[in-house]
């Protein structure tokens, strides 16, 4: 009975997560370029039950055996084994502001921070005071020759991240776009920036097929849909009821167990 509070509990910890998970979610549905988390639970071995006497007994030459036929198998729980971000691609949304950027692909905007580099999706840039290119928390985006140096908003930017002055069209930088070798692993760290994991593998410039276009003027929605996390929460909940009703009724037999111990000890 004491394995079955566990088995409980381990649920009502992996429904918790879950639920964290999905809050996080809905919190952020209007992150600009947000990414969705999804935990992974996993099972914890499960335990082999044989029959071990009567019925599976046979003789041999030496005496007899019992061939102990497998009764079959009982669960030991649940752990949140992984949670993972799904990097699927979020919708554009129209600003019409020259500064802002979106990516249709796989691939991050670099970012430069006093921790070195960061990784985003998130293009709702602004223009410094200085004439650089900015996130919102102020970090400078990063062209293939470092900051990205402009006159003013009046810039272009063509779907291969070249920059050009809109007045006189001459090239200024290209924006410094990047993959990985499993972006599976990347790291959040706030902020909707990204780091590397010894899993991961180290950012790399992308060219070619493996290159996201970028669409200048419009900015990538997060890509959580709250019509799904809502029957999710919804699911979460009564996972978590079923398995606190396992818990209270394991607690129920228990103690009408030890009563009965009691009564006839007397």
């Amino acid at each position: 009975m004491i394995r079955g509070w566990y088995i409980g509990a381990s649920g009502m910890t992996a429904q918790q997560n879950r639920l964290d998970a999905i809050s996080n979610n809905l919190a952020n549905v209007d992150t600009t370029g947000f990414k969705k988390d999804i935990p992974v639970s996993k099972e914890f071995s499960e335990l082999l039950l044989r029959r071990s006497r009567a019925d599976g007994v046979y003789p041999t030459v030496f005496g007899s055996a019992d061939v102990k036929p497998i009764i079959g198998t009982i669960g030991l729980g649940v752990e949140t084994n992984e949670l993972y971000t799904d990097f699927s691609q979020g919708s554009f949304k129209n600003t019409e502001t020259n500064t802002d950027m979106a990516l249709s692909g796989e691939g991050f905007f670099t970012v430069k921070t006093p921790m070195g580099e960061r990784y985003t999706r998130n293009g709702n840039f602004i223009l410094g005071k200085e004439g650089i290119l900015l996130t919102k928390e102020g970090y400078p985006v990063q062209g293939e020759n470092g900051d990205i140096h402009v006159e003013d908003d009046k810039f272009m930017v063509n779907k291969d991240g070249m920059i050009y002055s809109r007045e006189d069209g001459t090239l200024v930088d290209r924006i410094k776009l990047v993959r990985f070798d499993n972006e599976r692993y990347l790291q959040k760290t706030g902020s909707s920036l990204y780091n590397t994991s010894r899993w991961s593998g180290d950012a790399h410039i992308a060219e070619g097929d493996e290159r996201p276009q970028i669409v200048q003027g419009f900015t990538e929605t997060s890509n959580v849909n709250v019509v799904n996390e809502m029957v999710q929460m919804i699911e979460v909940n009564r996972a978590y009821e079923a398995n606190q009703k396992t818990v209270q009724t394991q607690d129920s037999m228990m103690d009408t167990l030890w009563s009965k111990v009691v009564t006839v000890n007397r």
